[in-house]
């Protein structure tokens, strides 16, 4: 099978890697992917907005499938270009994916198929003495949300009203641009939090491990909200209960509900929640794999991934392609450079590097990486994945931290309590 991936992160290496162990005859190409990725795949670098570009790349190279990483191809409409042109793609269609780039989209959504969520409220920036007046009548804490897409840090949660009138001034004068100048105000739900990823094909799913992931930049969850520091699956704070319901009350509805409305979703559907006195709450959608948990989830499926995504994009999923490895734990630690998500360094160079191949359950995803000068150096807030899988949590939280302290550039910084609430 001949493969375009498109993304250049620490998910893409991940999916790379899953899509190359599938069956080593399939043929990967990236765009543009990054220093890892060019170990199992051949890295691209094309216009992929530019319509004619891509549809004439996939057909010179006979692509049978393409696989999209990040969310803003898909917000685009990237989907939809490559099925009326008869290109199989894993990603849903630009409508089905204001799941993630709407939050008022996806709340709205949910009200209507009655998918439990957060109670909330919706305000543009012409409505900012309304939302001082809710803000003044709310109970703290509050989730304040940038309505679209802004890389994972347009949430901020705060128990000081003040503040957050201040923080919803921030947004309506373009803190995250176009994508906060309407926001979500909402119910702050008290419980843990999880992922959960769908492999879907519009009517049929199959459920991977549930998973944790660190969004705040310090231990202890201090500090500002990242794309993700680290992650760790399974959760044991997910169980049988909760699959259930997640599989009855929110995936299966959100199938029913985009096909009633002729869009139906084929591709992956992430689902955050949060659980409270062990019922399952939507804290957020988002419409492809989330980052870093893709790095400790993709660890634990055998089997053939890329059959998966084909015949799930082709409406007939076969959920035989892959197994899971029970009794087995992934732990992934990032490696950050120094003042993410901020300012912070580029250019250093990174010491310690193995070849992924060479080593047996432990693994090394490039994200924020290059190649300068034959050397390879940080080019990222978040500059590399290091994932290890064991037969306990705790020994895979070792083997992942025993990697990452062998690795060295100038600005190395990670959270060293990953997976410690699981542990407890």
């Amino acid at each position: 099978m001949n493969i375009l991936l498109i993304g250049s992160g620490g998910r893409e290496h991940a999916l790379a890697l899953s899509l190359h162990k599938s069956d080593n005859e399939n043929k990967i190409y990236c765009n543009p992917g990054n220093p890892g990725t060019t170990q199992i795949a051949e890295n691209v670098n094309f216009d992929i907005n530019d319509e004619k570009l891509l549809i004439n790349f996939c057909r010179d190279n006979r692509v049978n499938l393409v696989v999209v990483g990040p969310e803003q191809p898909l917000a685009d409409g990237i989907a939809d270009t490559l099925r009326q042109n008869n290109i199989n793609c894993f990603g849903p269609s630009k409508y089905a994916s204001q799941l993630e780039s709407s939050k008022s989209f996806a709340k709205e959504f949910m009200d209507e198929f009655d998918i439990p969520t957060a109670k909330y409220k919706t305000f543009e920036a012409k409505d900012i003495s309304d939302c001082g007046r809710y803000i003044d009548k709310s109970d703290m804490p509050i989730v304040i949300k940038a309505d679209g897409l802004a890389g994972g840090k347009g949430v901020y949660i705060t128990d000081n009203k003040e503040e957050a009138k201040k923080i919803v001034e921030d947004f309506f004068e373009g803190k995250f641009g176009e994508a906060s100048k309407k926001i979500v105000i909402e119910q702050y739900l008290d419980g843990v939090e999880a992922s959960i990823f769908a492999i879907c094909d519009g009517s049929d799913f199959v459920l991977l491990p549930a998973s944790q992931d660190y969004k705040r930049a310090k231990d202890g969850d201090l500090g500002l909200n990242t794309g993700g520091m680290g992650s760790f699956s399974p959760t044991p704070f997910v169980n049988d209960a909760i699959i259930k319901k997640v599989r009855e009350k929110i995936v299966k509805q959100v199938l029913l509900g985009m096909k009633s409305r002729k869009n139906s979703f084929v591709g992956c559907l992430f689902v955050g929640i949060m659980i409270v006195e062990n019922e399952p709450y939507v804290i957020e959608f988002n419409v492809r794999f989330g980052d870093p948990e893709t790095q400790s989830v993709l660890s634990l499926i055998d089997g053939n991934l890329a059959n998966l995504f084909f015949t799930a994009a082709r409406g007939a999923i076969e959920k035989s392609s892959i197994s899971i490895k029970n009794e087995k734990f992934a732990c992934t630690v990032i490696l950050a450079s120094d003042g993410y998500p901020e300012n912070f360094n580029k250019g250093f160079e990174i010491k310690g590097l193995q070849n992924n191949s060479s080593l047996k359950d432990k693994y090394i995803f490039h994200a924020g990486t290059k190649v300068e000068n034959d050397k390879i150096v940080n080019n990222g807030g978040r500059v590399l994945g290091i994932t290890a899988v064991a037969s306990t949590l705790k020994e895979a939280k070792e083997n992942a931290y025993n990697l990452a302290e062998g690795i060295h550039f100038e600005n190395k910084y990670y959270r060293r309590d990953i997976a410690d609430s699981a542990i407890k």
